[in-house]
């Protein structure tokens, strides 16, 4: 392994229970309003009025039981529960199904819409959280935004789904993720996710219907969302599955590309599990080519004209091509994947991890120096997107794979 790193399941484990989970535990909970702060500055400043956010909130609870399953303490199964009843009390639409995409940190929402990529996530969440506690009811609720997902948002004439809907689930004129994003119907990011939670629900309810949606939804991503000639995901889509953008986000693709594989073994379709582990070799080699610098790390996104539009280094991509070259590494035997995969480690454990403060750092440039909030205010140690999802998985991934 280069400069002697070497990928050891007990560093990974060291890396989730000495600095991720305890500054999870430690830092976000909000005893006096209930549920997790929604913002921590880069100094440890609580920004106790900032709005709360779905997506944040179902990651805190798949984080946590995940935990919980895996390393038994009780202190990751309080966290869990907490989420849990968070959500169940405040996110949920009582009215209409479904989860708020926004609250204020009274809990009261403050942008209801149905973004499907946030009911995609609480699946995900909900579906860990019963494999740790058996508790039937959010079982029931997983199902629910299942159906719901697939009764709103499923386009019956060419497959796939609508990014988002109103409160009642209906049309919605600005269905974008985040002011960053194209407003464009279908979206590369919600059906990676979309496929991310089916996989983790059908592990715990092999129901029919939802195999036939997932078996839908990986071929629509490896024959739409994967471009063929270049090994990429393209990124936006009208209905019709034409490309709105030739940007290529590498984080993204070094994701999906263990994601996908994933999706096909749980699923157990063996020619979709013979095509996907084809489809997440050939992206992991054009990550490989094109997105990794000379440090290890990972760029993050590139234009149609292989012009680096953001060579920025941002913590969750790390996290990914940790687990996407060692995935990539056990499909095809090539060392380089592995040699990659431990670089990528190398490079978080020097730059990324925030030493002083816990958790990581969310932004570095090209040159390894962090971005400050008065330059980026997405540069904050927890927020909107800033979770503990990426590299938590990460830490898990890696302790199993290595045994």
């Amino acid at each position: 392994m280069p400069n002697g790193i070497v990928l050891d399941a007990a560093a990974f484990r060291t890396e989730l229970e000495e600095n991720i989970l305890p500054f999870w535990i430690n830092h976000t909970v909000d005893k006096e309003n209930g549920g997790f702060y929604g913002t921590i500055h880069g100094d440890l400043t609580v920004d106790k009025k900032a709005p709360r956010a779905a997506v944040i909130n179902a990651r805190i609870l798949w984080t946590f039981s995940v935990a919980a399953r895996v390393l038994g303490k009780p202190e990751y199964r309080e966290m869990a529960d907490r989420a849990w009843e968070y959500i169940n009390r405040k996110f949920w639409d009582k009215q209409s199904g479904g989860v708020y995409w926004m609250l204020d940190y009274k809990g009261n929402p403050v942008e209801d819409r149905k973004q499907i990529y946030a009911q995609a996530f609480m699946i995900y969440g909900m579906a860990e959280y019963y494999r740790a506690t058996a508790r039937t009811e959010c079982l029931d609720r997983a199902k629910v935004l299942f159906h719901l997902i697939e009764k709103n948002s499923h386009d019956a004439a060419f497959k796939g789904y609508i990014e988002a809907c109103s409160r009642e689930w209906g049309p919605l004129a600005d269905m974008r993720l985040s002011e960053k994003d194209l407003n464009s119907p279908k979206s590369m990011n919600t059906h990676l996710h979309v496929m991310e939670a089916y996989t983790a629900l059908l592990r715990v309810w092999r129901d029919s219907s939802l195999a036939a949606a997932q078996n839908d939804l990986l071929e629509v991503t490896m024959d739409r969302i994967v471009d063929g000639a270049t090994g990429h995901f393209r990124l936006f889509f009208d209905k019709q599955w034409h490309p709105m953008s030739d940007h290529v986000s590498f984080g993204h693709d070094i994701e999906g590309s263990w994601l996908l594989q994933e999706a096909a073994e749980v699923l157990d379709d063996p020619v979709l599990v013979a095509y996907a582990q084809k489809t997440a070799a050939r992206i992991a080699e054009a990550v490989y080519d094109e997105a990794r610098d000379k440090d290890g790390s990972i760029f993050y996104e590139r234009n149609g004209a292989g012009e680096l539009v953001d060579p920025n280094k941002h913590w969750w991509a790390q996290a990914e091509a940790v687990v996407g070259f060692y995935n990539a590494w056990q499909l095809t035997g090539q060392e380089r994947f592995a040699d990659a995969s431990a670089q990528a480690w190398c490079y978080i454990q020097h730059r990324m991890i925030d030493r002083e403060h816990g958790e990581w750092l969310a932004k570095l440039r090209a040159d390894g120096t962090p971005w400050q909030e008065h330059e980026d205010p997405d540069a904050v140690l927890v927020g909107p997107w800033k979770c503990p999802y990426h590299n938590s998985r990460m830490c898990f991934e890696m302790m199993e794979r290595l045994g």
